[in-house]
């Protein structure tokens, strides 16, 4: 059964003790298995408050995080290549630490819009990285989702079946692909189809909407891509994202392009995501299930 998650950023900007006691306690209370928790700024998070809190709670937890320019794995530096691999060993460090099972994001190059293709030397390096970090976090049970994201975002995985293609190089079990709906509905002509052909080798997903507002509310359609997920036979996580003017600050908001309010009340936000998915999920159980009932005696 998919354990059921919202983005911190639903809540909260920052992660201070009372933005962190908040986030986590709403989370909860809504009735989510678990949140996911931004480490874009990892000096702000107090891992062992963070862990009491999610304990206290019964919340499970993931990470996410993007390199920076500066900590780029893919670019041809050498300093760069290092302080990447530093920054993502510090990540999945406090991952292990606060409990998380995931870590997922933009791990594999610099989080925004490049000038220029990648080159084969630049994939190499991130590939290596990754396969040297990933046992890291193996030791801890801790599953990497290389995230597939929009070309304004990376210049590396845009489709699913590129993220596929990356997991196969590196070649580790607990190296998966993240996929995205709002991020899929830019790059992919087929998202139920790339779903499908990701097959095993997805490990995490993010819902959402067109917009990234209220979910159902935008041009995704979201039935369908909840009946790949179960044709799929996907069980991992499901996490809802949403970002709005309301909450979200610099840098993401600059980064991602949040110029307005897509909501008012994130309490209304998550409590719909959460009611829509499960929604959505057993439509989907119970269309998988009809050939078995339409069966001639």
């Amino acid at each position: 059964m998919n354990k059921l998650g919202v983005h911190a950023f639903v809540w909260e900007k920052g992660w201070s003790h009372d933005e962190c006691a908040r986030a986590i306690a709403r989370t909860a209370e809504t009735g989510f298995d678990l949140i996911e928790v931004s480490a874009l700024e990892p000096k702000t998070i107090d891992v062992a408050f963070t862990r009491q809190q999610l304990e206290r709670s019964g919340l499970g937890a993931t990470y996410s995080l993007g390199l920076d320019a500066a900590s780029d794995i893919s670019a041809d530096d050498r300093d760069k290549e290092k302080r990447g691999e530093a920054k993502l060993r510090d990540a999945i460090a406090m991952a292990r630490d606060i409990g998380a099972t995931h870590i997922c994001g933009i791990l594999y190059s610099a989080f925004g819009k490049y000038a220029v293709p990648p080159t084969a030397e630049g994939i190499k390096r991130s590939v290596e990285v990754i396969q040297r970090v990933a046992e890291t976090a193996a030791s801890s049970g801790i599953v990497i989702g290389l995230e597939v994201v929009n070309r304004y975002e990376t210049n590396i995985l845009n489709t699913a079946s590129q993220g596929v293609e990356m997991c196969r190089r590196v070649a580790a079990p607990n190296v998966k692909v993240h996929l995205d709906v709002y991020h899929m509905n830019i790059e992919e002509s087929d998202i139920g189809a790339a779903i499908i052909e990701t097959g095993d080798l997805l490990g995490y997903f993010h819902t959402g909407d067109s917009h990234r507002g209220y979910m159902g509310s935008g041009s995704i359609d979201l039935a369908g891509v909840f009946r790949a997920l179960v044709k799929a036979n996907y069980a991992g996580p499901i996490t809802f994202e949403s970002f709005s003017s309301r909450v979200v600050g610099q840098p993401l908001e600059g980064i991602l392009g949040i110029w307005r309010n897509l909501w008012e009340d994130s309490a209304d936000l998550a409590s719909h995501a959460l009611m829509y998915t499960k929604a959505q999920l057993k439509a989907a159980r119970e269309a998988q299930k009809q050939a078995e009932r339409s069966r001639l005696p």
